[in-house]
């Protein structure tokens, strides 16, 4: 149950700039106003900040959009932000992540990865959101595999979806058509994230 008002349509949008910024996000990229736009397009400037930076670490990093997605739906299910999992769980299958991979990560099992790099991203981003940064090591492997541009979008990637998730969660952004929750979230507090099943 939403916490706040989310407009639905532009027509519920009471100021002009709102109403810019609306025209703006369905022009582009993502065609449409959803998720936690919907609440932050209450400040204006704040929604147009926010489209253009997840414009940006969505659909025009160095990564691709199978490791890209890879890292959104870590971080949606160490949120346990359902609306982020049902929209990306489903994009992360059509760029080529395997089922059994997705499966693995909303069930809590330890995935099993196929290609190194997923492997290299998942770890990545499990461990920078479970314990707020990442080892050395692990961060000298995804500069060395990434490149340092690489490296920088892979972690603003897993910011920008906890802001994004955090915000669906606190105003009780409904998921789509009313569908279930894809999630099952833990009693409390964030939900733990395992190591990899095995050495990609």
């Amino acid at each position: 149950m939403p916490r706040i008002p989310l407009p639905a349509t532009r027509d519920d949008l009471a100021e002009d700039a709102q109403r810019e910024v609306w025209d703006r996000v369905v022009a582009g990229p993502r065609g449409v106003v959803v998720g936690p736009l919907r609440a932050a397009i209450h400040n204006a400037e704040l929604a147009r900040n926010w489209s253009a930076l997840g414009e940006s670490l969505r659909f025009g990093t160095s990564l691709g959009k199978r490791l890209s997605e890879l890292a959104i739906i870590v971080t949606g299910r160490r949120w346990s932000a359902q609306v982020e999992w049902f929209v990306h769980a489903r994009v992360a299958a059509e760029a080529g992540l395997e089922a059994g991979v997705i499966e693995a990560i909303r069930d809590g099992r330890p995935p099993r990865f196929a290609q190194p790099d997923d492997a290299l991203v998942y770890d990545y981003a499990r461990l920078l959101l479970q314990e707020g940064d990442v080892p050395d090591a692990l961060h000298a492997r995804a500069t060395a595999r990434f490149g340092v541009k690489g490296v920088v979008e892979l972690t603003a990637l897993v910011g920008y979806y906890s802001m994004v998730a955090m915000t669906l969660n606190a105003h009780g952004v409904p998921l789509p058509g009313d569908a279930p929750p894809p999630l099952a979230p833990p009693a409390r507090g964030l939900f733990t994230l395992p190591p990899p099943d095995g050495a990609a």
